[in-house]
């Protein structure tokens, strides 16, 4: 009778769009752990979601967060406040350094330097608002001497379709890093980005290969991939000898 009823509610929940399972502990990184991660830059920090995911695996790492957001970066320093291998900066990383404009939107991780495409609003409709926020934006190639970085480098960039901009004003340190963990989109869903395609070439002028992805993003509409978080290893680093050999 009980595993009767507990199909019932199941279905009753499918119905409504909700798929109830038994909750599974998250190991989608536990695989960095073998990478002997020494320094994370989180870029596009919001309200510290990976980092503070990333530093659970990987207590012993030296991290730096970026997020240009008042509001979330507040949030961010009050959710890693225990960590003392934890730095936090306020500003937007790019190709150029100066002031700028954020469209800060009420769902924030959808807030982005760029303005947004139809596509990302018809998709998703709480995603509509926004509001024009001034801030400051660097380059990451400018600001290495305040940070102390110690290989192994992971580095991840989750700007809302500004990727192509920060790699370019990071070159240099980009290049030092083991595993970058990049958000990629396959469909414009912000004004003027740079979609997998070059985003891919990019990092491959830069030494790294594609091993794969999370955490893809679907169009409800339809199910077509949107974006996702695409995966690169240093040519020559242990992941790309192990994927070369397998």
């Amino acid at each position: 009778m009980l595993r009767r009823i507990k199909g019932y509610i199941k279905k009753f929940f499918l119905l409504c769009g909700l798929d109830i399972r038994r909750a599974r502990p998250d190991r989608t990184y536990e695989w960095l752990r073998e990478m002997n991660i020494r320094t994370v830059l989180d870029i596009g920090a919001n309200k510290g979601q990976f980092v503070w995911q990333i530093s659970k695996l990987l207590p012993d790492a030296r991290y730096y967060s970026f997020e240009p957001l008042k509001d979330c970066y507040e949030q961010l320093l009050k959710r890693m406040r225990h960590f003392s291998n934890f730095r936090a900066f306020p500003f937007a990383l790019g190709d150029k350094s100066g002031k700028t404009q954020i469209h800060h939107n009420d769902f924030s991780p959808s807030s982005s330097l760029l303005s947004m495409e139809e596509l990302h609003k018809e998709a998703f409709p709480y995603t509509k608002n926004v509001r024009i926020e001034e801030i400051e934006i660097r380059r990451l190639d400018e600001i290495i001497q305040e940070l102390d970085i110690e290989d192994n480098l992971l580095i991840k960039i989750d700007v809302q379709g500004f990727e192509d901009k920060v790699i370019l004003g990071g070159e240099k340190l980009i290049s030092r890093a083991s595993i970058l963990i990049i958000e990629t989109s396959f469909q414009p869903l912000y004004k003027g980005q740079a979609l997998f395609g070059t985003i891919y070439d990019a990092l491959s002028q830069l030494g790294f290969r594609y091993i794969g992805a999370e955490a893809p993003i679907r169009n409800p509409k339809d199910g077509s991939i949107l974006s996702c978080d695409s995966i690169f290893c240093r040519a020559g680093d242990w992941w790309a000898k192990v994927s070369k050999d397998t």
